[in-house]
């Protein structure tokens, strides 16, 4: 197939990339290429996919339609998988209006193209951001998500809500991938992990918000995409009455599904930063904080529906993704 991965010099487009491409794939590549963190890990990892024939990148914003439009019309992509955003929870305290322009006018150029050119399947990045409030966990994806904490979360629900009514009005199949704190090698380095090594390795504190009193139900990169590449092919289709839907998660009014991506094992905050500093081999200083705003204090998914579509579930340990983390940090990037 020709694939379109828009963020594909990002985290997990690059990974993604790299997968589509071992499977025989052709990926076009859409990248702004912004300044939200450092270019040169974004060109390194552009760099890396260029070595294969059966990758292009263009370098094109979001919001700029005309520009896109160009572009995909001319690569004609079969499917679609749509992360590039404004990433960052806390930087939507910052800088509110970028996630308004990226993740909403960006999404919505997304899905006109997708319904220009009738694609087989757009997959698109959500969050488990988007559960916000919600206690009763693990998450499932049946859950009501109406109480996002940031603009970044509500900006993604509403992205999913976009999404339906595309996948409603014109027949877009159409799968959201909510992701759950994903790390490991090419990270960015507003991350938790990038931030920690670097702090550790520098002789700086790291700050831990909420007392360190917080779980997260950490995914290793690798196993997201693999989860992703396998979800491609599960074209979804509109159910045909509740008890379909409830087996298959899709919506009865839509070929349409919401999918969480994670293994469904939380880790708590303190056991990452100890496997980190075993890892690197030091101590770090730390500097316990309050939660920040918009945090919350634990996230948990229920992988049931994944494994049930793909037969597959993340299962790397996180002494193993820290490891491989850890190894990358030192020998090819610090």
């Amino acid at each position: 197939m020709k694939i379109l991965v828009t963020g594909s010099a990002g985290f997990i487009g690059f990974h993604l990339a790299r997968r589509l491409l071992a499977a025989g794939h052709s990926v076009v590549g859409l990248d702004g290429m912004t300044a939200y963190y450092d270019v040169r890990l974004k060109e390194r990892r552009v760099a890396l996919l260029n070595q294969n024939p059966d990758f292009i990148q263009h370098v094109v914003m979001l919001e700029d339609m005309e520009s896109m439009a160009a572009v995909v019309r001319e690569a004609r992509p079969d499917a679609i998988f749509h992360l590039a955003a404004q990433a960052g929870v806390r930087y939507s305290l910052e800088n509110p209006r970028a996630y308004v322009d990226a993740n909403l006018v960006g999404t919505f150029n997304v899905l006109e193209l997708a319904r220009e050119l009738a694609v087989k399947h757009l997959l698109m990045a959500s969050t488990s951001s988007v559960y916000g409030a919600n206690t009763v966990m693990p998450f499932t994806e049946d859950q009501r998500a109406d109480m996002p904490m940031t603009l970044y979360a509500a900006t993604k629900r509403a992205t999913e809500h976009m999404a339906h009514s595309y996948a409603h009005l014109w027949g877009i199949p159409t799968t959201m991938l909510r992701f759950f704190t994903v790390y490991g090698p090419w990270g960015r380095p507003d991350m938790a992990l990038f931030k920690f090594a670097k702090a550790i390795l520098d002789g700086e504190p790291i700050d831990i918000y909420g007392q360190g009193a917080m779980r997260r139900d950490f995914t290793y990169v690798t196993d997201l995409v693999e989860a992703m590449a396998r979800l491609l092919d599960a074209v979804p289709a509109a159910a045909a009455d509740e008890d379909e839907a409830k087996l298959t998660g899709a919506s009865i009014a839509a070929p349409f599904r919401v999918v969480n991506i994670a293994g469904g094992q939380p880790v708590e905050l303190m056991d990452y930063i100890a496997c980190l500093e075993r890892h690197l081999g030091r101590q770090a200083q730390r500097n316990y904080m309050p939660m920040q705003q918009g945090d919350v204090p634990a996230t948990f998914a229920n992988a049931d529906l994944l494994e049930r579509l793909t037969g597959y579930r993340p299962s790397t340990t996180v002494d193993q993704g820290v490891k491989a983390f850890v190894d990358w940090y030192v020998n090819e990037w610090r």
